[in-house]
């Protein structure tokens, strides 16, 4: 989708001026006139946060952005040390995903003082002002879980949920959300909760102790991708890793949307996804930041690119991103409806 909101170019003098001074250091351009933001990515181990890296400075470009990146490795000191660097380097705004979204709080202040803006992508701090929060509604993933598996397991047995870090608002409303639903709509499931602080490894350590004390077990809902992996190799061990027709078939819904869990779709390995937009983030995160330092601004209200924006609280809105369920027919589900995995509206069927 194409940005249809015409953004200023136009600067007075004394921003001209600014600008060249920061831009001057920038690795990304050697244009002076051009903005310099930083961007932090959170992490790199995921193919979910590889795609959101590969995509930013597509999007750089397109905006007519310099950008100066850095990589805090799921560590919110190193994500505090990277903010004052940026700060340092003269950045006019600033796009993180804090994964820790309570100790990031006094950056986000130090950086609301110099005037900073700050917009958050995938998820949203739980005290503190920016300009924009870029996420999808994390609480329509677990229900959309909820009702795929419900549906699919005729509201009775047992389920795991390998949940993600419950320090993240993310883990919160994806697990919340999930159990609410399952005992409002579907009584009759069992939902085996596990920790796991988005870890693969724990996940499926976690998964496999669960199948062997409860061999009933008939669905699993990942909330993210980092545990497709180990949970494909889990059930192999098992001998359930069979077609979805096979009585033995265990569901299994994912949330991210890769390239991996669209193949794993359509070869019945899995069964949905949760598709979150990584092209999306990387394009309406630079969007917001490039917005602000025009001096826009931004109210509650559906979007021109097919979503919402929201106020969660005073001083922050959120822009959530359509973020469908992805199945291999394309089929409603507890009133749920989703979108077939080889539908090239997808951006994981779109990667180079």
């Amino acid at each position: 989708m194409r940005v249809r909101t015409a953004l200023c170019s136009a600067v007075s003098a004394l921003s001209a001026l600014a600008l060249l001074s920061a831009c001057s250091s920038s690795t990304t351009s050697a244009s002076s006139d051009k903005p310099l933001i930083g961007v932090d990515y959170p992490r790199s181990d995921t193919d979910f946060w590889n795609s959101y890296i590969k995509y930013t400075p597509q999007y750089g470009k397109e905006l007519g952005l310099d950008l100066k990146t850095t990589n805090s490795q799921n560590d919110v000191a190193k994500l505090t040390a990277n903010a004052q660097t940026f700060i340092s380097q003269g950045v006019k705004g600033l796009a993180m995903a804090p994964q820790d979204t309570a100790a990031i709080a006094p950056t986000l202040a130090q950086l609301e003082a110099k005037k900073i803006p700050v917009v958050t992508v995938d998820t949203r701090p739980d005290t503190g002002n920016v300009f924009m929060v870029v996420r999808a509604d994390n609480r329509a993933y677990g229900e959309k879980a909820c009702q795929y598996l419900g549906a699919k397991l005729g509201g009775k047995g047992k389920v795991v949920m390998l949940e993600g870090g419950l320090d993240s608002i993310n883990g919160r409303d994806r697990t919340e959300a999930f159990n609410d639903c399952m005992k409002k709509s579907f009584p009759g499931i069992k939902v085996l909760g596990e920790a796991t602080n988005w870890d693969g490894a724990v996940a499926a350590q976690k998964l496999q102790t669960d199948l062997t004390a409860h061999p009933d077990v008939k669905g699993i809902y990942m909330q993210s991708s980092f545990a497709l992996s180990g949970t494909l190799q889990v059930l192999k061990q098992k001998g359930l890793l069979v077609d979805p027709k096979d009585k033995k078939h265990v569901f299994v819904v994912s949330n991210d949307g890769i390239p991996e869990e669209l193949k794993s779709i359509a070869a019945g390995k899995i069964d949905a996804t949760v598709s979150q937009p990584a092209d999306l983030y990387a394009k309406y995160a630079l969007y917001y930041l490039k917005a602000a330092i025009d001096g826009k601004t931004f109210k509650p209200g559906k979007t021109d690119h097919d979503s919402n924006i929201i106020q969660v609280r005073k001083g922050v809105l959120e822009d959530q991103l359509s973020a469908p369920l992805v199945t291999i027919d394309g089929g409603s589900y507890g009133g749920v409806p989703s979108v077939k995995s080889d539908d090239k509206s997808l951006w994981g069927n779109n990667l180079g």
